[in-house]
């Protein structure tokens, strides 16, 4: 079965694999032939099979009976001066528990300097990719691109490497690729080099910092803000956390001064600015915000702006009880109620984690309700107070999916298990309760996934690390 989420991805590789024309006229020949009758999944492969001349049968089960995504990544060598390609050829990996390698039709993009600085496409090749190693004939003696972009045009699903030179094109200068595209796809494949430990925490933050101010997608940019400061506190080394968050707080602060009053993007980087906001003058700034007392041409603070400074600055240890009870007066609407209890449970208090620890397992509200407590009791940045919570969700696990509803016993494994507790401690008590076998499907799923988390967490941090 192919979900939601990489459901367009794999159509989108089908229409590359047989081609566009014949994609067309197999859809028409299938409409026509069942117009009026109901029709299964393979009466719509057979028409394309027709159409394009292509076996779609190993097609399917490949990319439709099969789990895991697959990585591709280059090989290739230079000549002596490093001005041409000598060989090229692009290499698939699977994961060791998914070890299907796909056939895919992708295309290979170099992109050199262009009119005004931007870089833009000289070359793109098109080629099916099958098995562990697929040669790219028509690239020796093509002169070397700065960026050489593997899946460019996106007609494949997986993930990407970006080769040593690309990749420190892309650091450097993300934002002078021309395409909004193959941008897209490099930030996309940067995101998850950085998770995959192949890309360093510090050199992801500098991309982002560096990049994203000149990205016209507001969405492209929120995300790679919100990723940013993800890698510092979960994939970095921990020794450099503090410089790279004063980083991210001060270059945003200066962004959100320069961009556009009013728009989006403005509000992009005050969300990202209050969040990563730690001294005392950028703390005051953002409380000035919430009072009234400071302000930004065209930014506005309404509810929405308000709770999350309101959250913020209770994280920071900079929000007690009352301010966040005169926020909820300020807004008696369910969202009001809600966000109040997440500004209460952020808190850097013990005090305030033992509260909202015992709200959840309490079941005290609707489950909207109580979600909203379970995100504000995991803040980033708060690993000694939630360090003695690891234990103690592995021992109140149990009774959780005892007395509580399906629904509320899978929120609270999926978002109290520890995640911010980055050790090889938690991988061991996430393990030591795995070998219980009377535990549920649904549970095991989401210990072993919580577990996978943190094993990829300390490689990325190991990683960074080591490039200090």
């Amino acid at each position: 079965l192919v979900d939601t989420a990489e459901g367009a991805s794999v159509l989108r590789q089908l229409v590359a694999w047989v081609g566009l024309d014949a994609f067309l006229e197999g859809v028409r020949a299938y409409m026509r032939e069942h117009a009026y009758g109901n029709a299964t999944l393979d009466d719509f492969l057979r028409a394309l099979e027709e159409t394009s001349g292509r076996d779609l049968h190993s097609w399917s089960k490949e990319w439709l009976e099969s789990a895991g995504v697959n990585t591709l990544r280059s090989e290739q060598s230079l000549s002596d001066d490093g001005s041409a390609f000598e060989s090229f050829a692009v290499l698939q990996e699977a994961p060791p528990d998914w070890p299907t390698l796909r056939s895919h039709r992708l295309a290979v993009g170099l992109y050199d300097e262009g009119p005004g600085g931007k870089l833009v496409r000289r070359k793109r090749i098109e080629l099916d990719v099958v098995g562990m190693r697929t040669e790219v004939p028509d690239l020796p003696g093509e002169a070397a691109a700065p960026l050489t972009l593997i899946n460019d045009d996106d007609l494949t699903y997986g993930k990407i490497r970006l080769d040593p030179r690309s990749l420190s094109t892309v650091v450097e200068r993300l934002r002078d690729i021309a395409d909004p595209l193959p941008r897209a796809i490099c930030w996309t494949a940067c995101w998850d080099m950085t998770r995959d430990a192949e890309m360093t925490t510090r050199d992801y933050v500098r991309l982002a910092l560096g990049n994203a101010e000149a990205e016209d997608r507001v969405g492209i940019v929120q995300t790679t803000l919100a990723q940013a400061a993800m890698a510092i506190h979960a994939y970095g080394d921990p020794s450099n956390r503090r410089a790279l968050s004063a980083s991210l707080a001060a270059e945003s602060l200066e962004a959100l001064r320069r961009t556009q009053a009013g728009s989006d993007h403005q509000l992009a980087w005050a969300r990202t600015f209050v969040a990563a906001a730690g001294t005392p003058e950028q703390l005051a700034l953002v409380r000035g915000l919430l009072d009234g007392i400071e302000s930004f041409d065209g930014l506005v603070v309404d509810p929405d702006l308000r709770w999350h400074i309101v959250r913020s600055l209770a994280a920071a240890g900079h929000a007690d009880a009352s301010l966040i009870e005169a926020e909820r007066a300020n807004d008696p609407t369910d969202r009001g109620q809600r966000q109040a209890g997440a500004a209460l449970a952020s808190r850097s208090t013990p005090e305030a984690k033992e509260e909202a620890w015992r709200r959840i397992l309490a079941g005290e509200g609707a489950l909207a309700v109580i979600e909203d407590v379970m995100f504000g009791f995991q803040q980033l940045d708060q690993d000694e107070l939630l360090a003695p919570f690891a234990a103690r969700f592995f021992d109140d696990l149990a009774d959780v999916w005892a007395t509580q509803n399906l629904q509320e016993a899978i929120a609270f494994g999926r978002y109290m298990y520890p995640h911010r507790i980055v050790s090889a401690h938690t991988i061991e008590l996430t393990e030591r309760y795995l070998t219980s076998p009377d535990i549920p499907g649904p549970l095991r799923r989401l210990l072993e996934e919580g577990k996978d988390g943190i094993a990829r967490a300390l490689r990325a941090r190991a990683a960074d690390a080591a490039s200090a």
